[in-house]
Parts: C-alpha cells; sequence; structure tokens
C-alpha cells in the first residue's frame, strides 16, 4: 500500500509563497514526507526554475502543469498519473492545495493509516465538524476525474465524482491547519489536538522507512514534463 501526496499549486507564485520562512510547496513537501506519503508530487508551472530550486534536496517530485482547459481536474489528474508512473503500487493520493500548509503530518499519517484499513473509502479531514483538505481519494477515480474538465472549485469536483455514500468517511483530526491556510500565521493558528482516538492498527508501510535513518539527506526534485503533442 502506498500514498501519495498530490500537492496543487495555482502559479508558481502560489508554491513559493511564503510559508513562515519556507516557500510553500517546500514546507508541504516536507509535512507529506515526515507523515510517510511517498511519492510526493508539486504540481506546479515553472517558467524561470524557482520552484524546482526551492524544492532541491526534496522527495519531490515536480510535475509541469495539465492543459489549463482541463481546470482543476485536470490538474488533480496529472498529479495522480505522475505518482502511478514513479511508483506502480500507488492505491490513493491526497489531494493537497499548496495555501494549506500548516497541515500537521500526524493528520497525514492518520489518513495513510486509515486507507489501509478501508482501500475503497474516500477520506476527508475534519477539524470541529467542518471538512477540509488533503482529501484521499483511491487512484480508482482517476478515469472519472479526466472526465470533469468543466468544474473548477474542489467542492464542487469531490461531489461529481460521485463517491458512494458507503465509501465516504469523514475523520475528525483535530487539526486546523485543514482548513485555515498560510495567510494566517502559524502562531495564530488553534493548537493541535490530534484524533481522539487510534484510527487504525499502525500499518505496514512504515517498516521500510523506520529502517532509515533520520538523518539520512533527501534527494531531488525529478522533473516530470507534460508530454507535448506530435
Amino acid at each position: 500500500m502506498t500514498v501519495a501526496a498530490v500537492i496543487l499549486c495555482d502559479s508558481a507564485g502560489d508554491a513559493l509563497a511564503d510559508a513562515a520562512g519556507r516557500p510553500a510547496a517546500r514546507r508541504t513537501t516536507e509535512t507529506a514526507w515526515a507523515g510517510g506519503a511517498v511519492p510526493i508530487v508539486v504540481v506546479s508551472a515553472d517558467p524561470d526554475g524557482r520552484v524546482a530550486l526551492s524544492l532541491s534536496g526534496s522527495s519531490a517530485i515536480l510535475a509541469d502543469p495539465a492543459p489549463a482547459s482541463g481546470g482543476l481536474a485536470g490538474q488533480m489528474a496529472r498529479g495522480i498519473q505522475v505518482a502511478l508512473e514513479a511508483v506502480a503500487e500507488t492505491s490513493a493520493a491526497l489531494i493537497w492545495p499548496a495555501h494549506l500548509t500548516w497541515v500537521d503530518a500526524e493528520t497525514v499519517t492518520t489518513l495513510i493509516e486509515a486507507h489501509g484499513l478501508d482501500g475503497l473509502a474516500c477520506l476527508r479531514p475534519t477539524w470541529q465538524g467542518a471538512p477540509g483538505w488533503p482529501v484521499l481519494l483511491p487512484v480508482t477515480y482517476l478515469t472519472t476525474l479526466t472526465t470533469l474538465t468543466t468544474l473548477a472549485a474542489p467542492e464542487a469536483l469531490l461531489a461529481a465524482l460521485e463517491v458512494p455514500e458507503a465509501a465516504r468517511r469523514d475523520i475528525d483530526l483535530g487539526d486546523a491547519g485543514i482548513l485555515i491556510g498560510r495567510d494566517t500565521p502559524i502562531e495564530q493558528l488553534p493548537i493541535f489536538e490530534g484524533p481522539s482516538m487510534p484510527v487504525a492498527p499502525p500499518p505496514e508501510w512504515g517498516a521500510a522507512a523506520a529502517e532509515g535513518s533520520d538523518d539520512s539527506p533527501l534527494e531531488g526534485p525529478t522533473r516530470a514534463p507534460y508530454p507535448s503533442k506530435g
């Protein structure tokens, strides 16, 4: 079982925006990596190479965006496709808007653990009853995503996916960062409380990672250019 993180940047400026002294995409990449997401795909334009530079030394794959005509769904699909090309065993992806830079690594871990318990469920974190992001989406929804070219709002896209009620699961993770983005200084964020109880037993995916040294340097980023026509 492998769960990717797909970090969606509206633009290079979105990826490079300041997040407590670090570029937003870099900070989010490090959180995803610390939480156990593999691979990590940053979907962003990078006209002058500054986004790639900001991710230097990280585990990220920097993916050129899909054509704008595909809308937000196209960017989501692009990130999932790149993740599958990098790791064929990818079973789900955390769909992560880049402005949500304060998500806690424990939230990532908990969503991945919950996916291990129910691999077909669409998982959504909540805070004080309000749903947020990143949403864990099984890769089985990739085909449907590629057909939703006219929808721009994330909430509309989730509704259009028509996830069966039995396959939807909201999880209260006690993390205000799933809703409150970088426009709010991190020191003003409500305290992280974490889930009130374990969501699932510790998964096997962490075993290999535990064997490595925390001091080992990260490598990257690698590049995934959008395929040209002709």
